[in-house]
């Protein structure tokens, strides 16, 4: 019964904090892109005088204030979770996460927060110079301030600069250069920035389009979506260089996410990526259901995503679950024999340093030491508790994958009709342009259950499972907030977007 309610407890917790990132994710790539717009718009300015890209300026950056006040009020809600729901979690790895946080604390609230008073209040109070190098410092500080929270989740994803205190059980770092430049960490910035800026040009190319549409600020318009297409085209392509980055390194640090990616139950040489596929959702590891009802493969592709060499093997979940020696592949019920040993040796060495038995202290905790990088295996229950939900794994992968590889054909038109002074009379994809961010959004939004949703059950990579890593409250309680979190969320996106379609619809001050 406890068991259960420890469950039950731990689901919830986790729908609560997905259900505030997810809300919090709306605001954040449009906060950080939008940033970088508004600092170029206002190059322009200053360097051509027109009060035309002030006036454009002073539009977006409306639209920017309403975003950035609603995305920090989530986020401030998502870091007090860690406390609440996960304060094992919180107590285990506070020591990493607290230099991280304290940066991007002074990030956000410092720089952020005083370059944007001047910024949003001081256009006729301080320099033209001033004004921009304000602009410049609030997008490069909104973008540092994401820095440092992807650093910690990448040290969730591939926890290295660091050491397990067995007195205190907490991890404590050892060396803060090797978790801010993991590569799993530059991978996850690069890939997460470039992305935002996509999205943020996309938002502009959409506002832009509805103006085309209903025949207004048609010049405000056409200059605005010239600098985003431009700058969305140049974004797509960060986009698809640190994707690639990305998927060969979590094969080399999470190769059971990668299987799942690609529904990839069996290994191959010459492992091809599933172009379009509709999973069994009969298959499970336990079982030898075929994967796939239907799918369509590129040979070869995954292979070389993977190990950057034709032809050569990637591992499937089968493999990495029950091992293969051909491969020197070790398997997960090997992994939580190990595990099982660090975890009683750990009890061992508390118990003798209890005791005052200093010897049998010594000979415990070098017994956990050979085996604590094992440890986290060693509290599930059976190997196929280490597979992440495939289904949505799968989904949400290709799903990203499939509109990061079409929107950017939407900032290619834009810019090739507006090169031939061509774009009012193709109107067919103004209406393209409108839903663009939309469909930005899920591809945001689907990134993160790819990362996140694909690392499950780990809460830290191998060390630590969600179940071990919650609070001990009732799941009654955790129900009850996630319910008023729904309702707070809904109503903050609600009230964005009432604001945000007023001030488009008021439109720029134009002369």
């Amino acid at each position: 019964m406890i068991e259960q309610l420890g469950e039950a407890t731990v689901n919830w917790a986790r729908a609560q904090f997905a259900l505030t990132a997810m809300y919090h994710w709306i605001f954040v790539p449009l906060t950080l892109g939008l940033s970088f717009l508004l600092a170029f718009f206002e190059t322009i300015y200053v360097k051509t005088g027109n009060e035309e890209w002030k006036q454009l300026t002073r539009f977006w950056m409306r639209l920017f204030a309403v975003n950035f006040a609603i995305g920090v009020a989530t986020g401030i809600i998502l870091e007090f979770e860690f406390g609440t729901n996960w304060s094992n979690y919180s107590w285990m790895v506070g020591d990493i996460f607290g230099a991280p946080l304290a940066a991007e604390g002074i990030f956000a609230f410092f720089i952020e927060a005083t370059f944007f008073a001047v910024m949003f209040f001081g256009w006729e109070r301080v320099s033209k110079r001033m004004h921009l190098f304000s602009t410049w410092m609030v997008a490069i500080g909104s973008n540092l301030s994401a820095l440092w929270i992807l650093v910690a989740n990448a040290w969730m994803q591939y926890p290295v600069g660091m050491k397990f205190n067995p007195d205190l059980a907490r991890f404590e770092m050892r060396n803060f250069w090797d978790i801010l430049f993991s590569p799993v960490a530059i991978s996850k910035f690069t890939h997460v920035t470039s992305s935002a800026f996509l999205l943020a040009s996309l938002f502009v190319i959409s506002v832009s389009s509805w103006y085309l549409l209903k025949g207004r600020h048609e010049r405000f318009a056409r200059r605005s979506i010239a600098v985003a297409a431009v700058f969305g085209l140049l974004a797509s392509g960060m986009v698809g260089l640190t994707g690639d980055e990305a998927a060969h390194t979590i094969a080399r640090v999470q190769p059971v996410k990668l299987a799942a990616f690609e529904g990839l139950y069996k290994g191959e040489k010459n492992a091809g990526i599933v172009a379009v596929g509709l999973l069994n959702h009969a298959k499970d590891v336990d079982n030898d259901e075929e994967p796939f009802l239907f799918a369509m493969k590129v040979p070869g592709i995954l292979s070389l995503l993977a190990n950057r060499r034709p032809g050569s093997f990637v591992p499937g979940i089968n493999d990495l679950v029950y091992g293969n020696e051909e491969y020197g592949i070790e398997g997960i019920d090997r992994k939580m024999a190990k595990g099982r040993n660090a975890v009683a040796a750990l009890a061992a060495y508390k118990k003798a340093k209890a005791e005052g038995d200093a010897a049998a202290a010594r000979s415990a905790l070098a017994a956990f030491n050979r085996y604590s990088e094992y440890l986290g295996y060693g509290y599930l229950n059976k190997p196929a508790e280490a597979v992440p939900p495939v289904p949505l794994t799968f989904y949400s992968f290709h799903i990203m994958v499939a509109l990061g590889t079409l929107l950017p054909l939407v900032c290619l038109a834009y810019l090739y009709f507006l090169y031939k002074g061509s774009l009012g009379r193709n109107r067919w994809i103004l209406p393209i342009g409108v839903v663009s961010v939309f469909l930005g959004w899920v591809a945001q939004e689907a990134g993160w259950v790819v990362a996140e949703v694909g690392r499950q059950p780990w809460a830290i990579q191998g060390l630590l499972p969600v179940g071990v890593a919650r609070s001990n409250i009732a799941a009654s309680s955790v129900q009850a907030t996630f319910f008023m979190f729904l309702v707070i969320f809904t109503l903050l996106v609600f009230a964005e977007v009432k604001i945000m379609t007023s001030q488009i619809k008021q439109g720029p001050e134009e002369n």
